[in-house]
């Protein structure tokens, strides 16, 4: 018997809360015993739900009539046919990434007992290395500032910054309230405005829009067509008592997010939800911001005692794992220890302490080996929290994922048709229970 051995790549982290917290032990789940089920998720450059209901999509018809995406994209190979295409650029990708690949297969296996539903990804990264690595704070000599971002950025493009952003593994879960997701997806999700979207966001736009600043945004993200009173008009928000209904309806989808940086480091996967816009459950993360807001300063350094460097430098980079955990390797930040210019310290400091609440529900088992990511998501069932999708044994959910990968965000992620997760029962991907 074979027992897949998945162990985090951060400092040596190791210990699971196997008792209360979790029923099985992930890392000694058999996995070869479990169905599998491979898709194919591609890239959609800026296919928003707008244009999808414009004249440039040929099946906008059917889209505006409530019919599935898959009823008019269901021929074996059409997620690969479709990704090489948009990716190379186009009307759609106005701003391609040179040499990124158009789709990536995703192998996803299922399994749950009496406490939790465990989630097994695999996926192949396009580059030779784990994508651990996210945005530094760069020191020039005088000043702090951020160094590296994602590959869509201009600055990245124009060769200003190098791109560094960690990999990325999603989920959209829909227990079926959400009017429209079960055709369409994440798609749902995904409009013109947004951020690398089709006719972005001013800031005096943001500004001037009632919703985002009762809400305080300053910018346009994901968001369901329910909470606008244009389902096609960001800026036409709902008031945000009508959104608080649209919630206590359970009318968002959830959103899970393992992150090879963020949230990797602590054996977590982050917890959030769509709605009016990405939001972040209750409580607190398990990541946070390492500048101070006042002096651009970091807040924290490495501990030299503990792991040999107070700071790296670029040509560290992606020479081994980068991670600064606040209750394992760093300590607060010194101004007077001697910076000299190039000297670089993580933009986020991580910590499993410090995650509360609702928003620190998920764990994460990972391993990257041969070019390979292997992730396992573990989340509760039964979550009561106004902010969560219930999973239980024997229901049905509607589910997109998404990779991002190569150092990119937003709209340069690779994403699914809409499918549906079983948890002993029927669907198109269906969990196993374990002995």
């Amino acid at each position: 018997m074979r027992l897949l051995k998945l162990v985090p790549v951060a400092l040596g982290i190791a210990t699971w809360l196997v008792g209360s917290a979790l029923a099985a032990d992930p890392a000694k789940i058999d996995w070869a015993k479990v169905p599998a089920s491979s898709l194919t998720l591609f890239y959609p450059g800026q296919s928003t739900y707008e244009w999808l209901r414009s004249p440039a999509h040929p099946g906008m018809a059917m889209v505006k009539s409530g019919k599935a995406c898959v009823m008019c994209h269901s021929d074996p190979g059409v997620e690969k046919d479709k990704g090489a295409k948009l990716v190379v650029g186009g009307p759609l990708e106005p701003m391609p990434v040179k040499g990124k690949n158009g789709s990536v297969d995703l192998k996803v296996q299922a399994a749950y007992d009496d406490k939790n539903a465990y989630l097994h990804f695999q996926w192949k990264t396009q580059q030779p290395f784990p994508g651990t690595e996210h945005q530094y704070l760069r020191f020039d000599g005088k000043e702090w500032k951020v160094y590296g971002y994602p590959k869509l950025d201009k600055v990245v493009q124009e060769g200003k910054q190098p791109g560094i952003y960690e990999d990325r593994m999603s989920i959209m879960i829909d227990d079926g309230k959400v009017a429209g997701f079960s055709k369409q997806g994440c798609w749902l999700t995904c409009h013109d405005g947004e951020r690398d979207s089709r006719n972005q966001f001013t800031k005096e736009e943001v500004a001037a829009n009632a919703l985002l600043t009762a809400i305080k945004k300053s910018d346009v993200r994901k968001y369901l067509p329910d909470t606008r009173t244009d389902p096609s008009d960001w800026k036409t928000g709902k008031s945000v008592e009508e959104i608080a209904k649209l919630k206590a309806d359970g009318k968002f989808v959830d959103l899970i997010q393992w992150r090879a940086h963020r949230s990797n480091a602590v054996s977590m996967a982050d917890d959030g939800y769509v709605l009016e816009w990405r939001l972040g459950d209750a409580g607190k993360d398990m990541f946070g911001g390492n500048a101070d807001p006042k002096t651009h300063q970091p807040k924290f350094m490495w501990d030299a005692k503990k792991v040999g460097y107070k700071s790296i430098t670029a040509d560290q980079l992606r020479k081994g794992d980068h991670f600064l955990v606040r209750e394992q390797n760093a300590v607060p930040f010194d101004p007077n220890a001697g910076w000299k210019e190039g000297d670089m310290i993580p933009d986020y400091i991580v910590s499993r302490e410090d995650a509360k609440g609702s928003a620190a529900d998920n764990n994460a088992l990972a391993n990257w080996k041969d070019g390979m990511w292997s992730v396992v998501l573990v989340r509760p069932l039964g979550l009561t929290n106004a902010d969560d999708k219930t999973l239980k044994a024997g229901g049905v959910y509607n589910v997109g994922f998404a990779v991002h990968d190569d150092n990119i965000t937003t709209r340069g992620h690779f994403v699914s048709f809409v499918k549906t997760l079983g948890l002993g029962a029927k669907a198109d991907i269906e969990a196993v229970k374990l002995p």
